[in-house]
């Protein structure tokens, strides 16, 4: 059953107002890593050693380069796994809303009437800049 343009714009709307419930959210993945400290007389170099905690970590880019965070402690660490916990659902929103808006822009009829004579000149005169430039390249 194919949804009317109404029952998406209701759709639409009761999704853009989900967005205002969203709270603090941040993106990235907390992974978990075990390792040594590197001291030769703790018992983590022993043979066989669970070692110590895991160290929690928060992974992201940062205008194009990967930026990892530690966290202090637990509190900190639960703190982060909501914020990205939300920015999942945030994404998955914004998926749903253009998903929506596709549809709708397919079922909105196409307005009538033919070029105004200023929209005529607008478009001929960026033609004609595209065309200047494409030929001196």
């Amino acid at each position: 059953m194919s949804d009317s343009l109404s029952d998406l714009e209701i759709k639409r709307s009761r999704l853009l107002e989900e967005f205002r419930s969203l709270t603090d959210f941040r993106p990235g993945s907390i992974t978990a890593a075990v390792r040594a400290c590197g001291k030769p007389t703790c018992h983590c170099a022993k043979p066989n050693d669970p070692g110590h905690d895991p160290q929690f970590r928060l992974t992201r880019k940062v205008a194009g380069k990967t930026v990892t965070e530690t966290f202090p402690g637990p509190r900190a660490l639960r703190k982060a796994q909501k914020e990205v916990a939300e920015f999942r659902r945030f994404q998955k929103m914004a998926e749903d809303l253009i998903a929506i808006n596709e549809k709708i822009c397919k079922l909105r009829p196409v307005e009538e009437g033919g070029w105004t004579a200023q929209e005529k000149k607008h478009l001929l005169l960026s033609i004609r800049k595209s065309r200047a430039r494409s030929s001196n390249g």
